[in-house]
């Protein structure tokens, strides 16, 4: 097994839609950021291409989405950091329901230390925010995928690993809410699951990786049944209005854990469901902390 690791030539810091060349103009007062473009120098006979890894919080992220107990959701930002993004080409092909590890015949970092995206706002008409790519890196099909998420250590969501912010509304009434998620977590994934086939990386071209952010595990899907899955180990947004006060409510995982042990609890289970690759599972595994 070759194993090869793409260094970073600088850190992509937080802002909406932030990413170079990939993303609209940057708001002023919010900080700019760099897409690194780590490279390698392979041998004259290895035939190689550049890998993206981009972030979808999907259409419910940028356009809003119905909660299962009827609260129409609109985002302004949902903030995530993301770190350590690594992908891989498996044999045989890694399944995350399964169990068991990745079994990488090519590992390439593509990301070696922590960016924020702005999932509600990728801009520049993309469905998706490019994290971060690397260049020279060995052709073939880059069938697994690994990252954590940290606290941010500066901007809008410092100190925060994922940061919601939008309005709520249901029945004339109006709830202004930010929802504060410290917790550390990392995700391992399988395939890309989706329309097309993605992670193919041909001589000289261009393929990317996907991040993705299911908020229905989090929210539900007030278009579905209240006895499907999605809506059975959802959250919804209840529990979450019934915290506001003038409606508004601001809250983090630690206010959580004292005034609503519940929510708290049932939010440490969803978080580890939100990243996907597509419709493609991942499973969770043990975060060491990343500076």
């Amino acid at each position: 097994m070759r194993i090869q690791l793409l260094s970073l030539a600088g850190l992509i810091v937080l802002a909406p839609g932030i990413i170079t060349g990939c993303a609209p103009e940057q708001t002023p007062g919010e900080p700019q950021a760099q897409v690194p473009s780590p490279t390698q120098s392979p041998s004259p006979q290895q035939p190689t291409g550049t890998l993206q890894v981009r972030a979808n919080g999907e259409e419910r992220a940028r356009e809003g989405l119905v909660s299962k107990d009827g609260w129409r959701i609109t985002f302004d930002h949902v903030y995530a950091t993301i770190a350590n993004v690594t992908a891989y080409q498996s044999q045989p092909p890694f399944d995350a329901e399964q169990g068991g590890e990745i079994q990488a015949q090519e590992k390439v970092v593509v990301l070696d230390q922590a960016t924020t995206v702005d999932l509600a706002q990728p801009g520049d008409g993309q469905d998706s925010v490019l994290v971060a790519e690397a260049a020279n890196v060995p052709t073939g099909q880059y069938n697994a995928l690994s990252w954590q998420m940290i606290p941010a250590t500066e901007g809008p969501a410092q100190g925060q690993t994922i940061v919601m912010r939008g309005t709520a509304e249901r029945a004339g009434q109006t709830v202004n809410f930010v929802l504060n998620v410290d917790r550390e977590f990392e995700y391992i994934c399988g395939e890309y699951v989706g329309d097309e086939r993605k992670g193919i990386v041909q001589a000289d071209g261009t393929a990317d990786l996907e991040a993705t952010f299911h908020l229905d595990h989090l929210f539900g899907d007030g278009e579905a049944s209240p006895d499907d899955s999605i809506n059975q180990g959802a959250l919804g947004f209840d529990p979450i209005a019934a915290l506001a006060q003038n409606g508004n409510v601001q809250v983090n995982m630690a206010q959580l854990q004292s005034q609503a042990p519940q929510v708290y609890q049932q939010l440490q289970e969803i978080l580890p469901s939100l990243g996907h690759v597509g419709e493609g599972h991942c499973r969770e595994a043990k975060t060491q902390t990343t500076g």
